[in-house]
């Protein structure tokens, strides 16, 4: 078993032991989130469903992230990393939802825009949403895979703790 099938099991039981359904707004991982987790039996119980919202169009569309938004700031930022993440959850049913938007690499990148710049956000129903900026390092598949990584422990902590775990 790899390390991050690994973490996606822990995640799914963390999800699972609080009855927490999770929605996924990807951009820079083209879906690996849920691919991950879904790859996993009886992972339907914590995925609601995702969106690979890739382009901007699609940003805009399916999750409701402002044009004005994504103009002002572009696709790789922290307002938009929020609104997607926001607008998953509206979109759905789910209790969280996490948003990736990022780049991955090996092109894409600007002078303030580095490769494996992540910006990350996940919100749940009444809670305020919580954001990270990450420089990852590596080729695409590491900076991918990183990001996979660190939307799974934010999902985690977006979840909570219980006086009683013992994770």
């Amino acid at each position: 078993m790899s390390d991050l099938e690994r973490l996606a099991r822990d995640l799914l039981q963390h999800l699972r032991r609080r009855h927490m359904r999770l929605a996924m707004a990807e951009s820079c991982t083209g879906g690996l989130i849920a691919a991950t987790l879904t790859e996993i039996a009886g992972s339907s119980d914590v995925v609601e469903r995702g969106f690979v919202t890739y382009s901007n169009d699609a940003k805009a569309d399916l999750l409701g992230v402002p044009q004005a938004v994504l103009a002002r700031h572009g696709a790789v930022s922290e307002p938009v990393a929020r609104a997607m993440a926001e607008g998953a959850l509206k979109a759905s049913p789910a209790d969280l939802a996490v948003a990736v938007t990022g780049i991955a690499g090996p092109g894409g990148a600007t002078p303030t825009k580095p490769v494996g710049l992540v910006h990350l956000a996940v919100t749940g129903r009444n809670t305020e949403t919580r954001h990270e900026r990450h420089v990852f390092a590596g080729d695409r598949k590491e900076v991918r895979r990183a990001t996979v990584e660190r939307a799974f422990q934010m999902i985690r902590d977006a979840a909570g703790q219980e006086p009683d775990d013992d994770d």
